[in-house]
């Protein structure tokens, strides 16, 4: 059974909930990091869900914002680290646009020790992809895609498996059309959400180029996704967010509604 689960739900400058970031249990002994947040909380949260570094080779990385990359170099630490203790076998690969492939290697040039930014090259491989280019992984193809953005450039993906499982991923932006190929018809839609729109107003989400509840759900159901997976919210209504979120996004789609809180598992099938 893979699963996903949510490390953090929320957007850039929540204190209430991590920001959105998570890890795929692929059902065969393998992990898959998707982003890691904005700081060394990442390594708290991996603790609680009893994350296996051993398990995970392969990470993504969306875009170089702090509240998404900056936790990637704590991750880059933590791997050096078990690598030098000889606790962490094999190659760990992440997976980026060359803009936050030179982030990571600026900030870890700057600020690892010796020893650890000694693994990069060597146990530690960032691969730079381009828009629309897969890399086959030993437990499902890997596109990217650019999903345009207009603030700084930001890729999602797309996860085949070799059972017709498709997930795919759209960043923390409103989509472009750019990418329905990637995105329509998918067995799992996660999508970014910044508040409700009935709440649009009081967030302004547009301002931040950011989507209501209402907008991704109109999205989903146009796009025939099965599964709608929404996060990057405000934490304001947090005590509320699951059941409030979820009743907005009923009235405009029908396929199943996931609205996680920080640590949720969900079992993708």
């Amino acid at each position: 059974m893979r699963k996903l689960t949510m490390l953090g739900t929320g957007c850039a400058m929540v204190t209430k909930c991590y920001n959105t970031c998570f890890f795929i249990d692929n059902g065969d002994g393998s992990l898959f990091l998707t982003d890691a947040g904005g700081g060394n909380t990442i390594l708290r949260q991996l603790e609680l869900t009893g994350f296996d570094y051993q398990k995970c080779h392969h990470m993504f990385v969306t875009h170089g914002h702090t509240d998404h990359v900056l936790g990637v170099i704590w991750v880059m630490r933590k791997v050096a680290d078990l690598m030098n203790k000889g606790k962490y076998e094999g190659t760990f690969h992440i997976y980026c646009h060359e803009v936050v492939m030179d982030m990571l290697l600026t900030i870890t040039k700057m600020t690892l020790k010796k020893k650890d930014l000694a693994r990069i090259g060597d146990g530690i491989e960032i691969h730079e992809v381009t828009d629309g280019e897969s890399v086959e992984l030993p437990f499902a193809k890997l596109t990217a895609f650019d999903i345009c953005s207009t603030k700084a450039k930001q890729f999602g993906y797309v996860l085949d498996y070799p059972d017709g499982l498709r997930l795919t991923c759209l960043g923390d932006e409103p989509f472009n059309e750019h990418d329905r190929a990637y995105a329509e018809h998918a067995d799992w839609l996660l999508s970014e959400a910044f508040c409700k729109y009935a709440d649009r107003d009081r967030f302004k989400p547009y301002e931040k180029n950011h989507s209501t509840v209402k907008e991704a759900s109109e999205l989903a159901e146009t796009l025939g996704a099965k599964n709608l997976v929404l996060y990057h919210t405000e934490d304001k209504t947090i005590a509320t967010r699951k059941a409030d979120y979820t009743a907005e996004a009923k009235a405009y789609y029908h396929g199943n509604i996931f609205v996680p809180d920080d640590l949720e598992t969900i079992e993708l099938g």
